[in-house]
């Protein structure tokens, strides 16, 4: 399975970086080793000095496609769950200032907690899901799927126009504002309308 991220997909966070607003989904890809499950601790990496969380609505891919119209990808996906993309944000600085890729800032092992899923029947509106995220007690992220400058159709039918999806790949969708980072001792938790979906604590 292969993760595929997102960034810049809402227009506050785009501008806390600084960041020009996309015309079109800007993508990379985690490896299945960035993988982080079961509420697993995170151990702060030793090559960097400046970690952020960055807390996303994942979608977990059910058949394989490419070159998925817009009106067919809904049969692409099957449930839904929430992900933190962990940036070494000093190492993407730098790449970024270089014009070199994220990989090293983005894609290190165990860079990208997953919750469980849940069937998407569950939800009437996957246009307007509420998710947050919570530090030591403290709400840091509060997001809505309807604020995403691409919805998870435009992505899927994007996305599949150059990479195949397969099935049990899982696409994270963005992150709204308030991205920040974390310490070893720190606690992360988070919420999908109104539950708490999982958390990560920093070792």
């Amino acid at each position: 399975m292969k993760i595929i991220c997102i960034g810049r997909n809402y227009i506050e966070h785009a501008r806390e970086l600084r960041n020009d607003i996309p015309k079109e989904p800007v993508f990379f890809i985690k490896p299945d080793t960035a993988l982080l499950i079961r509420n697993r601790p995170f151990y702060y990496p030793d090559f960097t000095n400046d970690l952020h969380y960055e807390c996303e609505i994942v979608y977990r891919i059910c058949k394989a496609g490419k070159h998925i119209g817009p009106k067919f990808a809904r049969s692409y996906y099957d449930a839904i769950a929430l992900g933190i993309d962990f940036t070494a944000r000093d190492l993407q600085q730098l790449a970024k200032e270089k014009g070199l890729p994220w990989e090293k800032a983005k894609a290190f092992d165990f860079s990208a907690p997953v919750s469980s899923f849940i069937d998407i029947a569950e939800f009437p509106d996957l246009n307007n899901l509420v998710f947050s995220l919570s530090l030591n007690d403290e709400v840091v992220q509060e997001g809505n799927s309807k604020d995403m400058i691409f919805n998870i159709d435009t992505i899927i039918s994007y996305v599949s126009q150059f990479i195949t999806l397969r099935t049990g790949d899982y696409i994270f969708t963005g992150t709204p504002a308030g991205v920040g980072p974390v310490k070893i001792g720190d606690r992360l938790e988070a919420f999908l309308e109104g539950e708490k979906m999982m958390w990560c604590e920093i070792k």
